[in-house]
Parts: C-alpha cells; structure tokens; sequence
C-alpha cells in the first residue's frame, strides 16, 4: 500500500479502475460517486443523480463513460469525456431492487468492443443493451436458477462467465448465448471474476475471501475461442464474424514479424484499425483489393509463400477492418422500446396498443380514445408480437420469426367491426424474412421487409402486390388510403452516413410520385416518425425537433420538404427553464399533436400520457425577445403577420393540390377560396402595417398588394382604402393601376 487516495464515511461497496488508470469510481453508502484521480487525489469528481446508495459501478472500455448501478434499480450513465459530469441516460427496468449488502450484483460488464453492456435482470437472465441507442439486445437465458453475484467477459469477448449465489459457476459463447459448461464443485458464492489475459485461465474470489486459480477453465474444443480476434458484443441482426474451431486464421494472428507474442493491447489496436494500421513493415505498397492474386501474402514469419504452396485466403474481420457505412436503423412509426417489462407498440390518435412481456408470453391490451364507438379488448399472445397499427376500421400486428418453434415472421390482422362475421386473418412471410415495418390505411396494409420487398394486402388478405424497394435497408413506412410512401437507406454522402430516400406511390392506379427523392435531414438529425396528415399529406419529424410536410408530392420532381413548426422556437421554452421534448403523435386540424417528454426522457411511459398539441408556426425569423417597448412590441406584431401569410399560403397550396390531383369533394373544392380569401386578409393586415410605418415604405407596401391573389378586384380595392386611410396618395394610385391591369388581364410581374 502507498497512499489512500479516498475516504468514506460509510461502509465501500464497489470500486471500479478505468482502463488507464488515471480514475477510480468508488461507491458506498452515501449517496454520491467518488471518481478519483489516483495520482491527484485532490481532482475528484461526484456524482449526485441517484437517490439511494450505489451496489455497483464499471468504467467502459473507453474510460470516458461510468455505469452507475443504483439499489433502486436504475442504472445512470455519466458521460466523463470531460471533468464536466453530465448524465446520460437513465436505464430504468434492467437491474432488480436491491440492498447494498446483497450477495446478488447490479454489475454492468462492458463487452470489450465497446459498443453494448450486460447486467443481470430480476429474472436471474443477463441482457445485453446497446450503448448508442440503449435498445436491449440479446439475452443469455436459462443458465442460473438464483439471483447472478458477478460477470467477466473473456478478453477478446467470445465468451463470458457468470456466478450465481447459488454457487453457480457459468460459462457461456457470445455468438451463440449457448451455455458450454455450469461448474458445480463452487462451494461458496463467487463475488468477482477475472480472466488471464492470454491462458486459458480464470481466477475469482469468493464472500470469505479466497482467491481461486482454475486451469483449463475452457474445455475442448470450445478453448479455441480465447485465440480468436476481437469478437463483436451479440447484437441483434447483425452478422457476426467466424469463431468457431474450424475457422481459418490469418497467418502470423497473434504474432509480430519476428514470431513474438503480441499483448492484448496490441491486439485490440489491430482490431479496430485494421491488420495493417500498426506494421512495422510495409510489405510493399501494392493491395489486392479486387482479390486478383497479383499481391502476394506473406506468411507467419513475415516470408512471401513458395509459389507450388497454396496460401491461406485473406479473411477482413466483418466488423472492425473493413470500413462500413453508417446507416439509418429502422422502426415502426408510434412504438417505444421495451422498459421494464411493457412498450407501446402503436399510439396514435385513435387510441393506443401496449404489450406486457410474461416471459413465455405477452399480453396485448388495446384501448380506444372514443369508447362510445370502438370497445377495449385483451388478449394473451403466444406469438410475442413486436409491431402494431391501428386506425378506426382494425388493428394490424406482426411478430418475428422464431427459431425454437420454427415459427415464420406473420401479419395478424383483426378488424373491429364488419356488417358480416368478424373474420381476423392471418399470413406468413418465407422462411427466412422478417417484417422491419408496416402501415395500415383505410384501403389497405403495407409491410417493409428483411429482403428488401414490399408486401402489399388488401384488409382482407388478399395481396395485392410485391416488388423489391431500390433503397434498401428498409427503414419505415407510411399509408394514407391508396397512397403508400416507403423509406429507405440509399447513398452514402460525405460524413459516411447514408441518406434516407423515399418514394410515394399510389396502389389502385399504379401510379408513383416521388421516386427515391432525397428526405432532407440537416446534418446530425435523424428520422423519428413518418406519417399522414389529417388531409393526406406526408409528414417527417426529425430528432432536432422539426415537423415538416410534402409539398407537391403529387407531381413527380417537383415535391419538397415544408417546415410547419419547430419546437424548440415555441413559446414555452423561451425562457429556457424548461427541458423538454415532444414525441410525435399525429397532425390534424392544423395542429401537431404529439406527448411531452420531460427529464431527458426519450420515450413516452407508463401511466398512459397526456396528448397535447400545438398551432403550427412556421420558422420565417428568429424567436423574439420579451420586451416591453414599443418598437418590439410592434416587431413581433410583424413577425407575426409574416409568418401567417407564409403558412396561409402553404396550406392554400396543399389544398389546391388535392383538388387539383383527386376526386375531391364539394366541401373540399370550396375550401380554396376560403383560403385565398385568408391569404388576402393577412396582407391587408401587413399592408397596413407597412403604410403605418410611413411613406418611405411605400414600395414594400405596393409589392405586397401586388402578392393578393383575388382577380375579382375587391381586395386591391380594399388595399386602395388602406392607402387613402393613411394618407398615401402615390401608393394609392399605384395600387389602382395594378387593379386596373389585372381586370384587362395584364400579367402580375410585368414592372409597377
């Protein structure tokens, strides 16, 4: 011992090391995290967020991020990139409830890579959850019957052991979750486990202070495991590279130029750059990159191979050598992640679906807002469905394919009322496609899949078509009675991240609209729901907080994205005390209705949430600052008449183009020149304001009179009015010129 770096008043729980060792993470009973620096015992960081006092803590492999395991069954995440401490996220439902001196762990175990981390659930599993999205992953099931007391992965991630305070002892393949081998001669519950770093060796301590050392801890064949490179953390849908017995290795894996033994360090460096990032020797500048052969490889010891020997193929690690593109994960519009044991699967303005996962199955409740017309129900699921639609005429699920029972990935579809016997009907996709999204509308269904097709069904099951999407992976999709719009990852753009595309479509007269048209994201946003307004115009919102609507979508090449309200520009927020966000619901009767989300939430929760929503306000300027003064006061009155003239006439616009391009009703067709008529008050109302403001404004105010759209004359008569009232003889005259040119038929751009 040197020196105490740290002093608790309370009993210690749990110290974690970062991977440099510049910081050590110190729990205990009080209520805060000590993080240290061991050679400065004077820089110490607290972390305060949890209530109740900390059972575990565990440094990433990074060191820039703490896993903070809470006795009320949180987990916090710190971000600690800088000596700034900020919270990112925390991960409620994962660990169980339980007392600092519990024999049972919290522990979070970092898979070597980095990308995703374990920790043992309440029913004695071990799930591993993604870090960039928090998503739970796969699970390693069926290998302890008590509450789990410590993890360790093997340093290269291919496997993992687990104790159980049963004295338990497992051990367990990553790519697989398969147990290889329980150890049943532990006498006494296992409290931490560690690997060697190259032998096939593990050591652990138990709750009366032994330290065990067990050889060979990895039985034939499965030890061919720990020589294997980096492996990736077991994630879902993603392919994961060759680990078994049988795989071919690199020459010289493992090994320098010169045959020597490299460190784990070493290795790890290779891994994540590439075979060739860290060589002390070029082996000459040519790559076979097409894999025509003129390259020779080298072999162990650094010698080019005889030319009658065959050489063993060059195999890039799928995850780490090879660079990959960025792309956009998919997901159904309106459903949430799994958080404890529940998620919504739909939530809309109709009503909402919820599942609860039982284990050996889930239960589905689905409830309506409008009792009177539709009735709740429940039902068991034995299919475990993990997608679902719903709209005033039925409900829509799907499930994923499942391996234990050979089941295929299905849609379930379950009308609410018909004038004959309610018949639900069910499908089955081929073997091997899953479902990545789906859409319901009041003519038909529509679902996204894992091959690349588009599967369209009529509501009685009857399939209507299928052709594969151009831009694939699949990321959502969106219906609105025959229109069908689907998303997709096309390019690659220049930050590596692909760009989504999306067509329009329309089924009954096999007509398509935008063919994979750019979906115009701004740098850093990404995609959160995509669906149909109220009138049938496609609707995006994006992670900065932006809703935006198609305009022209009917006319191929001329569509484009429309911003109707940004709310991080609402008034409730100008203050800046509030912290919140909004989960998007719906647009309909001109407002986006949507659900709060407060305290760095992501997703909405449990009890049922409140819908709220708000007018449209499109962003033409910036956010005004309150003031009392005049000259603000009367400046945000523009702004504000500005901006009504703007959304006026987008929503003329979108109006004009349904009549234009549909068999629209009467009540529809006479909503056009109400909104004309709309768009010409709001320029009165800006033509005054501008004649108020005084002569020298006079050739602002005649091209806002020439910007009225009524050729009946009535409103540049009125705008005449205007001048005369303020006094403006010059721009009065002008105005009745425009008049009179407009009534002979003389164009409206011709120079005033």
């Amino acid at each position: 011992m040197e020196e105490i770096i740290v002093r608790c008043s309370l009993p210690v729980r749990d110290i974690s090391l970062s991977r440099d060792g510049e910081w050590a993470a110190v729990a205990s009973d009080e209520l805060d995290v000590k993080v240290v620096n061991t050679r400065d015992m004077t820089r110490i960081m607290h972390l305060r967020e949890q209530c109740r006092p900390v059972k575990n803590v565990s440094f990433d492999v990074s060191g820039t991020m703490l896993a903070v395991s809470c006795s009320d069954g949180v987990v916090y995440m710190y971000s600690l990139s800088s000596e700034k401490l900020q919270l990112l996220k925390r991960v409620d439902g994962l660990i169980k409830t339980l007392e600092t001196d519990a024999e049972a762990s919290a522990m979070v175990a970092w898979h070597p890579d980095g990308r995703a981390f374990i920790a043992p659930t309440s029913t004695r599993d071990i799930q591993c959850v993604a870090r960039n999205d928090w998503q739970r992953q796969k699970a390693f099931t069926g290998g302890h019957r008590a509450d789990i007391s410590a993890m360790r992965w093997s340093p290269n991630g291919a496997l993992l052991a687990s104790a159980g305070v049963d004295n338990s002892l497992c051990l367990w393949d990553t790519r697989t979750q398969r147990l290889i081998k329980t150890f049943e001669d532990v006498s006494n519950t296992i409290m931490a486990i560690d690997w060697h770093p190259t032998e096939n060796m593990c050591s652990y301590t138990n709750k009366n202070g032994e330290l065990f050392m067990r050889e060979n801890f990895v039985p034939s064949p499965s030890s061919t495991l720990l020589k294997v490179a980096l492996q990736p953390s077991p994630m879902n849908n993603e392919p994961l590279s060759e680990v078994s017995g049988n795989a071919q290795r690199r020459p010289g894996d493992g090994l320098k130029s010169n045959g020597v033994l490299r460190s784990v360090e070493d290795q790890y460096l290779d891994d994540l750059l590439g075979p060739d990032a860290m060589s002390e020797d070029d082996g000459g500048f040519i790559e076979d990159d097409d894999g025509a052969g003129y390259a020779e490889v080298p072999n162990g010891h650094g010698k080019r191979a005889a030319g009658g020997m065959t050489s063993l193929p060059a195999k890039r690690h799928q995850a780490y050598s090879s660079w990959q593109p960025r792309i956009h994960e998919a997901f159904q519009p309106g459903s949430t992640p799994w958080r404890g044991n529940r998620r919504y699967l739909c939530l809309n303005l109709t009503g909402f679906v919820w599942t609860v996962n039982q284990e050996t199955h889930h239960t589905i409740t689905v409830e309506f807002y409008d009792r009177h017309e539709h009735r709740d129900f429940h039902f068991t699921d034995p299919y475990k469905y993990d997608k679902a639609c719903l709209n005033e005429k039925g409900t829509l699920f799907s499930c994923p394919p499942s391996t234990q029972s050979d089941q295929r990935a299905m849609l379930y579809y379950r009308p609410h009322e018909t004038w004959t016997t309610r018949m639900d009907w069910k499908t089955q996709l081929p073997a091997g496609e899953t479902i990545v999204s789906m859409s319901l509308s009041d003519s038909c269904i529509v679902a996204t899949t894992s091959a690349g097709y588009v599967r369209i069904f009529s509501l009685f099951g009857v399939p209507l078509k299928v052709h594969r999407q151009k831009s694939t992976p699949a990321v959502t999709c969106a219906s609105f009675r025959d229109y069908v719009l689907t998303v997709g990852n096309g390019s690659v753009g220049g930050d590596g991240t692909t760009r989504l595309l999306y067509s329009i479509e329309n089924i009954r007269r096999d007509e398509i609209y935008q063919n994979e048209d750019i979906l115009a994201l701004p740098d850093g946003a990404e995609l959160r729901s995509v669906f149909f307004g109220d009138k049938g115009d496609p609707c995006i919102y994006d992670t900065h907080g932006v809703l935006l609507v198609l305009l022209h979508w009917r006319t191929p090449g001329q569509a484009k994205w429309v911003p109707l309200l940004d709310t991080k520009m609402l008034e409730r927020l100008a203050s800046g005390r509030k912290d919140e966000t909004y989960w998007p619901v719906a647009v309909a009767n001109n407002k986006f209705h949507c659900i709060i989300l407060k305290g760095g939430e992501e997703y909405p929760y449990f009890p049922r949430p409140l819908l709220t929503d708000f007018e449209f306000s499109i962003p033409v300027s910036a956010l005004p600052k309150t003031s009392e003064e005049d000259e603000d006061k009367e400046l945000v009155h523009l702004q504000g008449l500005e901006e009504q003239y703007v959304r006026a006439t987008l929503q003329h616009s979108l109006q004009l183009d349904l009549v234009e391009n549909t068999n629209a009703s009467s009540a529809q067709k006479a909503e056009v020149p109400m909104m004309e008529r709309e768009v010409d008050k709001v320029l009165l109302q800006l033509l005054a304001t501008e004649c108020r403001e005084g002569e020298e404004r006079g050739m602002k105010a005649l091209e806002i009179a020439s910007l009225m759209r009524d050729r009946s004359g009535k409103m540049l008569e009125a705008a005449g009015k205007i001048a005369a009232r303020f006094q403006r003889d010059i721009l009065g005259e002008k105005i009745y010129q425009l008049a009179e040119r407009r009534l002979v038929g003389l164009v409206d751009d011709e120079e005033i």
